[in-house]
């Protein structure tokens, strides 16, 4: 368990759904960069950014939770998301999203694809996009999705491989490191 985030605390992995948490520290980060630059955000299965907005914020408020797991149904903002069906997305919530979260659980290209379509659903005009992966997905996701890698990489003290952020805005707060993750680049 990892001290300051109550999420952290209460919540254990669940390796069978390829669930691995941010860091506490990294959480923060990516809670302060969502808070400035978002109003309503889509978090496409990413319960530990989401839960740990301060419940009483605009931003969770008008934000929703889009997962598989089915633990987050007591939630009023939650959504059951089938990555493999993101047709499914009710229409009355196409294209409201000014931001659209995503740490997917698992990285290859038609995964990706699959978030792509769902993120392409819900954000609106001029939105913003954050999402975490592989360095080898670069060049697929700026093509699929204009993102581009920030210096900031996120801590996920489970996983055996380094993952990155990418936005498709610029970030003064993400273009700086990550102090908790060594720079091998």
């Amino acid at each position: 368990m990892q001290p300051g985030n109550r999420f952290l605390a209460r919540h254990v992995e669940k390796e069978d759904l390829n669930q691995y948490w941010y860091s506490s520290a990294t959480i923060k980060v990516l809670v302060q960069e969502l808070i400035r630059v978002s109003t309503r955000a889509a978090f496409l299965s990413t319960p530990s950014l989401y839960f740990s907005l301060p419940k009483d914020s605009q931003l969770r408020k008008n934000s929703a939770l889009f997962d598989f797991d089915k633990q987050w149904s007591n939630e009023p903002n939650f959504v059951v998301y089938d990555f493999h069906n993101p047709e499914d997305i009710p229409a009355n919530i196409h294209h409201t999203f000014d931001c659209i979260v995503i740490d997917p659980p698992f990285i290859t290209h038609e995964v990706w694809r699959q978030y792509a379509a769902a993120a392409k659903l819900l954000l609106a005009p001029e939105g913003r996009i954050l999402l975490s992966t592989i360095p080898e997905n670069d060049s697929f996701l700026k093509k699929l999705l204009g993102v581009d890698k920030q210096k900031f990489k996120p801590s996920i003290p489970h996983l055996v491989y380094q993952y990155c952020i990418y936005v498709n805005y610029s970030s003064e707060l993400l273009s700086q490191p990550n102090p908790e993750v060594l720079d091998d680049e």
